[in-house]
């Protein structure tokens, strides 16, 4: 009789590296899909080993790279997507691209189950899970983290890292070091172990992608991207493929410090959690592309998408990237690309990103009605009385009900 066929996203770390066992004395056949989503790691062909010593049939490596990208992290900067005021939302760009390669292979291999490692405090497990439901309302879910027999026998790191210890899994984890990370090429980030107390100041040891602002280089560096409807294509006048593109800005940002944030957000699941996160690359293009768009874009457009914008990150960070109000806003945002295109200058000086200068054949600035030296333009500043008074009339009859009261 054959097994049930589980697909877990696998990431070679310490949960799942211990979740594919778990499956496997379950009496599933696992396989486990670890994708390339720009991390830094040891060798694949370690981490399928790894996977196939903890008890998978198949560990399955595909690079996803270009399509996390240009289909999820453009898309978010295209919508100058911000979370809470300082969240670029690395972690919750990759969650739908991870859901739908998940579903993707379980149609391929016939498996009729899914797992993840996410835990059944965070947001991950909203976002799989909303993920898979979108794309198969039939699917089954396995999510060890909300199963009894699971987190009571590991109810916290320091079991799972003994457990791996044991059975001789080499994770990075330690108890020494036992904040958890996850990266990818939009960022990487930190929480739980020290980080837990949001008074607790992070240990410099402890960032990977960026030099401290103050080790940075003493010497600004001057840098210019090229847009194309929305989309950054040249760095220095130079031709990039997307990921090379965003590859070379975070080890450019890194190098300066650039794109350190450290948090207390608002998980979708009610309380509060502390997060630190790098994104280097990230936050010089939302900087840039923003820069752009002030010059390139109608005020009633730019005025549409901030209003728009916090609608689409809380979509994003809660995990409703397949929904049909996200399908709306992603034809929307690349609706108002077409004229984005041109050159923004930046500065990069130990830790800070400044726009210097930005110009496009598609400018709606012009110089000779902005000017406030004598007017050349069309600009008849008598005309602003009667916009003054017209837009002052609910005030002044606002201010006289008022008054009499």
């Amino acid at each position: 009789m054959s097994k049930e066929k589980v697909v877990l996203a696998y990431s070679g770390g310490l949960d799942t590296s211990v979740i594919v066992h778990w499956l496997a004395s379950q009496g599933y056949d696992v396989i486990a899909l670890c994708l390339d989503l720009g991390q830094k790691v040891e060798n694949l062909d370690e981490i399928r080993q790894k996977g196939l010593k903890a008890g998978a049939v198949d560990v399955l490596i595909e690079d996803v790279r270009k399509e996390f990208v240009e289909d999820y992290v453009f898309r978010a900067i295209e919508w100058n997507a911000v979370y809470e005021g300082t969240y670029l939302l690395g972690t919750s760009l990759a969650r739908p691209l991870i859901s739908k390669k998940q579903i993707e292979a379980a149609e391929r291999f016939g498996a009729s189950t899914v797992s993840h490692g996410a835990t059944g405090k965070g947001n991950d497990q909203v976002r799989f899970e909303l993920g898979y439901y979108a794309l198969n309302p039939d699917i089954k879910i396995i999510a060890p983290w909300k199963v009894p027999e699971f987190y009571q026998r590991y109810p916290g790191r320091a079991q799972l890292i003994e457990y791996a210890q044991q059975n001789g899994i080499p994770v990075k984890a330690t108890a020494e070091q036992p904040w958890s990370t996850d990266e990818n090429l939009m960022h990487i980030s930190f929480e739980s172990g020290m980080l837990e107390d949001p008074w607790q100041e992070p240990k410099g040891e402890m960032f990977e992608l960026s030099e401290s602002p103050k080790n940075a280089p003493d010497q600004e560096q001057i840098l210019t991207i090229d847009f194309e409807e929305g989309l950054p294509v040249r760095l220095d006048g130079q031709e990039f493929e997307t990921v090379d593109l965003l590859t070379e800005l975070n080890e450019i940002g890194g190098r300066h410090g650039i794109g350190r944030v450290d948090l207390v957000e608002s998980r979708f699941v009610g309380m509060k959690s502390r997060g630190v996160y790098e994104t280097p690359g990230g936050t010089i293009l939302n900087i840039a592309h923003r820069a752009m768009e002030s010059l390139t874009l109608d005020r009633g457009v730019i005025h549409l998408k901030d209003s728009l914008m916090p609608r689409f990150s809380q979509l994003v960070y809660n995990g409703f990237w397949f929904s049909p109000e996200m399908e709306i806003l992603l034809e929307m945002g690349r609706s108002t690309q077409k004229r984005v295109s041109g050159t923004v200058r930046l500065k990069l000086y130990r830790g800070n990103c400044m726009v210097t200068g930005r110009k496009s054949d598609n400018s709606l600035y012009d110089e000779d009605i902005a000017t406030m030296e004598a007017d050349e333009g069309n600009y008849d500043p008598r005309d602003s009385n009667g916009f003054i008074r017209l837009n002052a009339l609910p005030l002044r009859i606002h201010r006289r009900l008022t008054s009499k009261a």
